[in-house]
């Protein structure tokens, strides 16, 4: 008998070749995405295994998948998930935390040049014969010497850090969990309050996860508080931000520039105001999304089904069934 498996994001013929890499003989993928309504009401009811990198795994579904055993999460946050639902159904729930941390971390800096040095701007006027030698000059700038504001000093925070100070920046951090004061000092990092941060930091950029506690914590007053001259990066999570009041804030020219490959909801409306402004940046969750990464995260999945179906706990697991 096969093990039942269901992928459920957008699945590319590349996509494909690395899941049936890492996958085996015993094993059988159903792509959600190549299902009619009628062929995803039966891979429910067989599936034993799910994958999902955003897809949101719902009560709803759950109910209809009585055999799952593991709820594989292709990324960190599993705030696409629904952890009680897992729970009372006995399903265990695992991620894929850290192993996606460079790709995230050149993103992120992929994302701070691009928008000091107008890259993604200035390319859409060049290819439309727009010739901008000098006129935007006065308003780039170097990473070198700024204050780069860190929110969030995990994984991704840290390694982020270290290569901002590579560049010559100056780091500041906010965490609700603080460094030990002997790592402060030998990381160079200073730790400050959240509005501390946002008064200080020239680029400010995300690495935390959604919580209850960090749901808008970017929001008007605290966008109030940044430099005219500072840039926001969300590699982190949509809602963290409040989108509206981002928008305001670089429409009225209150902030330099914000890039956002996280968006309160995915994919993201095709009205949202960010989208209009020629100061932010847009791009759609992919910032730890490399091929680099999904063979790595692809290992670990399979890894973690073989370990379930061996009768061993998954690497990473998130939760603790109670059923």
């Amino acid at each position: 008998m096969s093990i039942k498996i269901i992928y459920f994001e957008n699945a590319s013929i590349e996509m494909r070749e690395i899941l049936d890499k890492y996958s085996s003989e015993d094993m059988y993928i159903n792509y959600w995405t190549d299902l009619d309504e009628i062929g995803k009401k039966h891979a429910l009811e067989e599936a034993e295994y799910l994958i999902t990198a955003s897809y949101p795994i719902t009560r709803e579904l759950l109910q209809q998948a009585k055999k799952v055993k593991l709820i594989q999460k292709t990324g960190s946050g599993v705030d696409n998930i629904d952890l009680l639902a897992a729970d009372q159904f006995d399903i265990k729930v695992a991620n894929t935390v850290g192993i996606n941390t460079t790709s995230v971390v050149e993103a992120t800096f992929g994302m701070i040049l691009s928008l000091y040095r107008k890259l993604h701007y200035l390319d859409r006027l060049t290819k439309n014969g727009e010739w901008k030698m000098f006129e935007y000059r006065s308003s780039m700038y170097e990473i070198s010497g700024k204050i780069h504001g860190i929110i969030g000093m995990g994984h991704i925070g840290k390694k982020v850090a270290e290569l901002s100070q590579n560049f010559g920046a100056n780091i500041l951090y906010y965490d609700a969990h603080r460094l030990s004061t002997t790592e402060e000092t030998e990381r160079g990092f200073l730790f400050k309050s959240l509005d501390e941060l946002l008064v200080q930091a020239d680029i400010i950029s995300l690495h935390i996860p959604l919580l209850p506690s960090t749901e808008n914590l970017i929001s008007k007053r605290e966008l109030s508080l940044m430099k005219p001259t500072s840039i926001l990066v969300n590699v982190a999570r949509g809602k963290i931000v409040n989108e509206l009041a981002l928008a305001e804030a670089l429409k009225s020219k209150r902030l330099l520039g914000a890039a956002i490959d996280t968006w309160a909801h995915e994919p993201v409306n095709a009205d949202n105001p960010l989208l209009e402004l020629d100061n932010v940046l847009a791009t759609p969750h992919i910032a730890g999304g490399t091929r680099d990464a999904l063979e790595k995260v692809l290992a670990i999945a399979f890894e973690n089904i073989r370990k379930v179906e061996n009768g061993v706990d998954p690497n990473n697991l998130v939760n603790v069934p109670v059923a």
